[in-house]
C-alpha cells in the first residue's frame, strides 16, 4: 500500500508519522507543500505541528497550499485521507471536513496522554478495533477544542461519522473527561463518505510500548488491510 505525508514549514510530527508507516510496511513517500504533483497513493496523510507558525490561525495557510489542490482532488476521487492534530485543522480549512478547531477551553497548550473511545469501527481506519474500546493516545495541541453547527452535529450523530471521543480510563463521556471542550467530547469525525479521517490525538505516538504504547497501531494495521 502506498502512502504520501504531505510536509509544511512548521510540521514536526511528519517524520513520526512516516516512521509509523513504514514500520507497518506502507511505501511512503514524503511530499513538500510546494509541490504540484502528488505520487500514486493508496492513502495521503497530513501531520501534525505548527504548518505556517499557526500565522492567521492554524492551518489557514496550509489549507492554500500548491499540494493541497491535489489533495482535495485525490479525496474526492476516493483516496483514503488522514489528518492528525494540525492535519485535522487543515482539513477543516480545505473543506473536506465541515467544522473548525477553536482555543482550548482553557486557553492552555496541552501535551498530554488522554483516552478516547472507539465510537464506529465499520471503516478503513478502525476496523482493527472494537466498538467502544478505550485507547490511551496522546494529544498536543493549543486549538483542539472542535466545534460545529447543530445541523451538521446532527449529521454526524446520525450517520455514525464520529470516530472517537474523549472519555476517561472507565469509558464515561463527560466534562471532566474533556480535555479541551470539543462539543460531546469529539476527538476525531469522518467525512459522509468515511474516506477521510480528522483526529487531534497522535497515533503515531503509540506505536511501541518501549516508549509509549500500542493502542495506536491497529488504526494502520486497519489501514494496510
Amino acid at each position: 500500500m502506498k502512502s504520501s505525508v504531505i510536509v509544511f514549514p512548521g510540521s514536526n510530527c511528519d517524520r513520526d508519522i512516516a516512521l509509523a508507516l513504514e514500520k507497518m510496511q506502507f511505501k511512503n513517500s514524503m511530499v513538500w507543500h510546494k509541490e504540484t504533483f502528488l505520487p500514486k497513493s493508496d492513502l495521503i496523510v497530513i501531520p501534525g505541528g505548527f504548518s505556517y507558525g499557526d500565522y492567521l490561525r492554524s492551518g489557514a495557510i496550509a489549507g492554500k497550499s500548491l499540494i493541497i489542490d491535489e489533495v482535495i482532488k485525490a479525496a474526492k476521487s476516493g483516496c483514503l485521507v488522514l489528518g492528525i492534530c494540525n492535519g485535522f485543522q487543515i482539513l477543516t480549512e480545505t473543506g473536506l471536513l465541515e467544522g473548525t478547531l477553536l482555543r482550548n477551553k482553557n486557553l492552555k497548550f496541552i501535551n498530554r496522554d488522554v483516552n478516547i473511545k472507539v465510537l464506529n469501527n465499520k471503516t478503513n481506519f478502525t476496523s482493527k478495533y472494537e466498538i467502544g474500546q478505550i485507547l490511551k493516545i496522546n494529544i498536543a495541541h493549543n486549538e483542539g477544542n472542535y466545534f460545529t453547527n447543530s445541523k451538521h452535529l446532527e449529521q454526524l450523530n446520525k450517520e455514525n461519522l464520529i470516530a472517537f471521543k474523549y472519555c476517561d480510563e472507565n469509558g464515561n463521556v463527560n466534562n471532566q473527561s474533556n480535555p479541551n471542550g470539543a462539543i460531546e467530547n469529539i476527538a476525531g469525525i469522518f467525512n459522509q463518505k468515511k474516506n477521510i479521517l480528522g483526529m487531534m490525538p497522535h497515533p503515531e505516538r503509540m506505536i511501541d510500548k518501549l516508549i509509549s504504547n500500542t493502542d495506536g497501531v491497529n488504526l494502520f494495521s486497519s489501514l494496510i488491510n
